[in-house]
């Protein structure tokens, strides 16, 4: 079976590369899929269906333009990963958390132990916590190898 897992969350790492680094060392067959990571591209998304001079409007147009990839890709996913990083407080990956969770998607998170009282509900619901993309490699392997 090929798996494909949803990376979620913070943009200004390379954890995304670390992961799939680490299981295509492994020959883990896997196909990622992702938001998109440009945030510009991703603040732009929904430009093109009209000028808003308000920035709520703006924003609120982008997001519904996004959230026809994000809700797309993670029903589609199998497991999803949803990184939290310390410096910025990254609301969409909670977001698709919970979507997750809503619809009986499995997923892990990843985030270091300085967040854990924020992301409680959120850890709640996950399968696995991790701190390291090594953790979550060496979760994946585990899932589809054994």
């Amino acid at each position: 079976m090929n798996w494909t897992v949803y990376l979620s969350g913070e943009i200004h790492t390379d954890w995304r590369d670390q992961i799939k680094q680490g299981t295509e060392k492994l020959g883990l067959p896997i196909t990622y899929t992702s938001a998109v990571t440009d945030h510009d591209a991703s603040d732009a998304a929904g430009d093109h269906l009209g000028k808003n001079d308000i920035n709520f409007w703006r924003d609120h147009q982008s997001s519904k333009v996004n959230g026809i990839r994000t809700k797309t890709l993670i029903e589609k996913c199998d497991v999803a990963v949803v990184r939290f990083g310390d410096k910025y407080k990254q609301w969409n990956a909670a977001f698709d958390a919970g979507c997750c969770a809503a619809l009986g998607k499995p997923y892990i998170t990843l985030h270091d132990e300085s967040i854990i009282h924020p992301l409680k509900e959120v850890d709640a619901a996950a399968m696995a916590w991790a701190r390291t993309p090594e953790q979550v490699v060496e979760t994946l392997r585990y899932v589809i190898s054994a």
